[in-house]
């Protein structure tokens, strides 16, 4: 009876062991071999999310079929203790192994939550991409945006700050810009010279000092000024990189067009080695406002004439339509392309440009040529 009791039991324990073997190795199967989801997707891992929370998460999505599975072997690896704040892009078939591999190192991760503050001409707006919500990309005013976003970090979730900043905007716009950006912390003491900060876009944390990202921006415009300088030509008619970023700084004001820049520029590198004046519109503006407030009426005869100008300062140091050669300094801050078109114009016989009405230019080598690309382009807006 003892005997065949032990027989028994043994036969049971072996059974256990079989069924235990057996369930491991369907585990390891299941946990190495492809997942259940049919397409990418995006899974949040929030900030002090636990692995509960996380194995939930990814069986909503349907990223994984047996939450038990992942949790034991998450805990077996020491990895649940390891899990990194992010959004993490799944592809699909991805499987249980892939994805904590990923959680818990970060690999692939990305902002769920991107909060791009725009400055450029017409104030400051912000774009929002919410990859957590299948929100690509969306502009709202600012009031607006900074509602979602203070209500995505009240949420522990994980933003990525980042302020973009227009080519062609004057140090005061960019300054005003800045100053609307309500996770930035300080004032900047020291208002920048007119074109040495870079139009581009850049990260920023939570409370950093504006005038630290002000200086990152600084940073940037020197280096590239450096670079468009030794890559200038060589019959290039600018004495300095002071007056390459003043040059280019007219190049920008001039067009948004890109394929246009290096024809801008070469009109007006051709016009220096003439001799002719530059007789550029931006000029006279900078020279009325510099770089302060708005311009609200179009130019006036008397603003060409230098009329307007001397009233309010004394002198037409900025009307290219009265002065020979460069302006005493840039009128905006040009962006990396308007740097490297005025170091490199296109080669070209032109002298002159007007707008076409299509948002580009006509040019021409010669002023009759000119004075009917002025014609057509009148005789177009006559008829809107």
């Amino acid at each position: 009876m003892a005997r065949h009791l032990a027989a028994n039991g043994i036969t049971l324990l072996i059974v256990a062991l079989v069924v235990a073997i057996g369930m491991l190795e369907w585990g390891r199967g299941q946990f190495a071999g492809p997942g259940p989801l049919t397409e990418d997707t995006v899974v949040e891992v929030p900030s002090g999310a636990n692995l509960s929370r996380v194995t939930d998460e990814l069986t909503e999505v349907g990223a994984i079929s047996h939450p038990l599975v992942f949790r034991i072997a998450a805990r077996m690896q020491g990895a649940d203790e390891e899990l990194k704040l992010g959004c993490y892009a799944l592809p699909a078939r991805a499987t249980m192994a892939e994805i904590l591999e990923r959680v818990t190192t970060a690999r692939g991760s990305q902002a769920c939550y991107q909060a791009t503050f725009v400055v450029n001409n017409r104030g400051t707006r912000l774009r929002i991409r919410d990859a957590a919500g299948g929100t690509e990309i969306e502009t709202v005013e600012l009031d607006e945006g900074l509602q979602a976003v203070d209500a995505e970090l009240d949420a522990g979730g994980s933003v990525q700050m980042r302020v973009s900043v227009a080519e062609g905007l004057t140090v005061r716009d960019i300054l005003t810009g800045l100053a609307q950006v309500p996770y930035l912390s300080g004032d900047v003491a020291e208002t920048p010279a007119e074109g040495m900060l870079a139009p581009d876009t850049y990260e920023f944390t939570r409370e950093m000092e504006r005038a630290q990202l002000v200086a990152r921006m600084q940073t940037v415009q020197e280096t590239r000024l450096a670079e468009a300088w030794e890559s200038r030509g060589e019959d290039l008619p600018v004495d300095s990189p002071e007056e390459l970023l003043t040059l280019a700084s007219i190049v920008e004001k001039e067009t948004g067009v890109a394929e246009e820049r290096g024809l801008v520029a070469a009109v007006f590198a051709n016009r220096l080695q003439q001799g002719m004046r530059l007789q550029t519109d931006p000029t006279i503006i900078y020279g009325i406002t510099r770089g302060g407030e708005p311009m609200e009426r179009e130019i006036s005869r008397s603003d060409i004439d230098g009329v307007t100008e001397r009233q309010l300062h004394g002198e037409v140091q900025y009307n290219t339509y009265q002065i020979d050669g460069l302006p005493p300094g840039p009128i905006a801050n040009p962006g990396r392309a308007s740097l490297m078109a005025a170091a490199a114009p296109d080669e070209s016989p032109y002298l002159f440009f007007v707008a076409d009405g299509t948002g580009g230019h006509a040019f021409a080598e010669t002023l009759d040529e000119h004075n009917r690309n002025v014609a057509n382009y009148r005789a177009l807006n006559a008829g809107q």
